[in-house]
């Protein structure tokens, strides 16, 4: 009886020491009697005691492969250092375990030469800007040399480029002169426009200046023709009233029948008129020399 018991108990620790437990993104590689026999993926599992034996634990996983800088030799021979990173992922557990010895080394010695092999192909400023290109060309052969290896390349990334420090003082430079040249490209394309705007704000203002000298003068010739025309109607108005006060006194004349003798008179007393002005020169009609004669004799018939 306690043979039993002490059988069992074995029986049952040994069961409970070949369960294994497989966890998400991971999976176990089997091998019984030294040859594969399979993949355990996420679950339980219980392996044969003494022939079954797990030959890796490989993670599904996204990875990083981050390798030490690389030198490479552009097209025009300038050496640079380039640093790299690669993104993989494990496809197929078996091929990986059975594969290749060390893949990531196999991987870092696979992604130098390629990585010289692009770069070799191309000069200095073509390589500091085609990242993308370098970071494609890559990744298609990596994962295509990988693919036996049971590992996918997802993505390869050009992390860093480093020049030669004399290439880098000559870019510096370069760049110094590039930022002075758009530079001065700016101030003189500001001082352009300010020229422009004060040209601009001059022919404004002129122009500007010639219409209120126009406006002036329009207002003053209105203002001279109105002055004129006022003039002209006061003259005309004068006259008319010279010619009604003449034409009253015709009228008057008439009206009291006045004859000869008197409109001579009258004639005589607007000569006398005359002749309190300035003029030196007085010409006497013959009707008013006769009236003056007329009256001389009248005078003479006074007296007597």
């Amino acid at each position: 009886m306690t043979v039993i018991i002490i059988l069992s108990f074995f029986v049952l620790i040994l069961i409970i020491s070949n369960v294994r437990i497989v966890s998400q993104s991971n999976a176990y590689v089997l091998e019984r009697i030294g040859a594969y026999n399979t993949t355990w993926a996420t679950g339980i599992h219980v392996k044969l005691p003494f022939l079954d034996r797990i030959a890796a634990r490989v993670t599904l996983k996204e990875q990083v492969a981050d390798f030490a800088p690389q030198p490479v030799i552009t097209k025009d021979n300038v050496t640079m250092m380039i640093d790299t990173v690669i993104f993989l992922q494990i496809t197929d557990p078996k091929l990986y375990t059975y594969g290749v010895i060390n893949p990531f080394n196999a991987i870092e010695n696979l992604a130098t030469t390629t990585l010289r092999n692009i770069i070799g192909e191309l000069e200095l400023d073509d390589t500091l800007t085609s990242r993308d290109m370098i970071n494609n060309r890559m990744r298609l052969v990596l994962d295509e040399a990988t693919d036996p290896w049971g590992i996918k390349v997802n993505r390869v990334e050009v992390r860093n480029i480093t020049p030669p420090k004399s290439i880098q003082e000559a870019m510096e430079k370069q760049m110094r002169a590039e930022r002075e040249r758009r530079e001065s490209i700016l101030k003189a394309e500001g001082e352009k426009q300010s020229a422009i705007l004060v040209a601009e704000g001059q022919k404004a203002s002129a122009i500007l200046k010639a219409e209120a000298e126009k406006a002036a003068v329009i207002l003053q010739a209105e203002a001279a023709k109105e002055a004129a025309i006022r003039e002209a109607e006061g003259e005309a108005q004068a006259i008319l009233n010279v010619q009604k006060a003449t034409a009253d006194g015709l009228n008057m004349l008439k009206s009291v029948n006045a004859d000869d003798p008197l409109i001579k008179l009258k004639s005589l007393e607007a000569l006398q008129k005359v002749a309190d002005g300035q003029a030196t020169k007085i010409i006497i009609p013959s009707e008013i020399q006769n009236l003056a004669g007329l009256v001389t004799s009248v005078a003479e018939l006074v007296k007597k």
